[in-house]
């Protein structure tokens, strides 16, 4: 929460005072007057309200690829820093106009209206940086984004935080997945633009940035069954085994930050069904995931099955849904007390993919 008075100082001069009870909440008197921009924003919007109108440049795989691979690896590097010098106000804008966009009472949330500001004082640290000339410039517009995404690592958590807590406010939930979808896609666009800009000053060999020249599709998947398997064991005290087959030699460029927010998801749902569904059984004695790869010269599958009792085709619809869970009775009692986004502030907290 933010507490806000207005305070007379000599010369008839008001400023607005800031109590901090929020870990976004800072005290130094840079992160005041960073503050005092961030509120002053909602009532004096114009240069959020230019950038939002400006379309932002999308980048394909093949583009970010192609055009980071040169003999110049420090010219590669300020060309990322002018491209996103550009383009990350503009997308935090569209954010911010998102965030406007919320139901009034919801977006007053205190901790909504947090990550709200937060997204706002991001904008003006990024559109108020110079231009981007040398490279001693890249290296100051590096902290800078470093700093960014440090501040922004709780941003998620925070507004499932901030949902839940204004639940009772929320009448239609389409909204809010709307916002979340955006917000979520947005998210993960900006943080692999920052990341490969970061990564292509370390010139890591078998590397463009965040793009592998050599992903092994099997070491990818094996090091997720491994994390899932450890979660699996600390919970339920025993875990299914994982059989992995099909293409498991192959190897090609790609982007493994996607696969990584989505396989340990997809493989914990699959493990936490096949444990509670066999009850009766443990450890070995329990079916076998499998994880079948497939691949060929334009598009890779990668198929997980599992023996949970599968989704009642009637709630098939419903499995997209943010405040929807398919796991048993107890989660089931966690999902009444947190209500909307119960189940998604449980896996945000246990982990590392959100």
């Amino acid at each position: 929460q933010v507490t806000m008075l207005a305070r007379g100082v000599p010369g008839g001069r008001r400023w607005l005072h800031y109590t901090a009870r929020t870990k976004f909440d800072k005290t130094d008197l840079t992160s005041v007057r960073e503050r005092n921009t961030a509120v002053t924003s909602f009532y004096n919007q114009q240069t959020i309200d230019i950038a939002s109108k400006k379309p932002s440049v999308r980048l394909t795989p093949a583009t970010i690829m192609y055009s980071s691979i040169t003999h110049h690896p420090l010219h590669d590097a300020l060309r990322s820093a002018q491209y996103l010098h550009r383009e990350l106000p503009i997308r935090i804008a569209h954010r911010i106009v998102g965030f406007r966009s919320l139901p009034f009472i919801v977006g007053c949330n205190p901790t909504i209206l947090s990550v709200h500001e937060l997204y706002i004082r991001a904008f003006h640290i990024l559109n108020d940086f110079p231009e981007v000339l040398s490279l001693e410039d890249v290296t100051k517009y590096s902290q800078v984004l470093k700093s960014l995404m440090e501040d922004h690592k709780d941003v998620m958590s925070s507004l499932a935080q901030g949902f839940k807590e204004c639940k009772k406010h929320i009448d239609d939930d389409k909204i809010v997945s709307a916002f979340l979808d955006k917000t979520l896609s947005s998210r993960l666009g900006i943080r692999m633009l920052v990341t490969h800009h970061l990564l292509l000053q370390e010139n890591k060999e078998g590397w463009i940035g965040i793009v592998n020249l050599g992903m092994n599709l099997r070491e990818v998947v094996e090091k997720w069954t491994n994390f899932v398997t450890e979660l699996a064991e600390d919970k339920y005290g025993h875990s299914p085994a994982v059989k992995i087959s099909g293409h498991t030699r192959v190897q090609f460029p790609y982007i493994e930050m996607p696969l990584d927010y989505i396989l340990p998801e997809l493989l914990k749902n699959a493990v936490r069904s096949t444990i509670e569904f066999n009850s009766n059984l443990r450890g070995a004695n329990l079916p076998p995931l499998h994880v079948v790869l497939a691949s060929n010269k334009e598009d890779f599958i990668i198929k997980i099955s599992d023996r949970g009792g599968g989704i009642p085709h009637e709630q098939v619809d419903k499995v997209t849904q943010y405040n929807y869970t398919t796991v048993e009775d107890s989660t089931d009692k966690l999902m009444q007390n947190n209500g909307i986004f119960g189940s998604m502030m449980e896996e945000l907290n246990r982990t590392t993919s959100g």
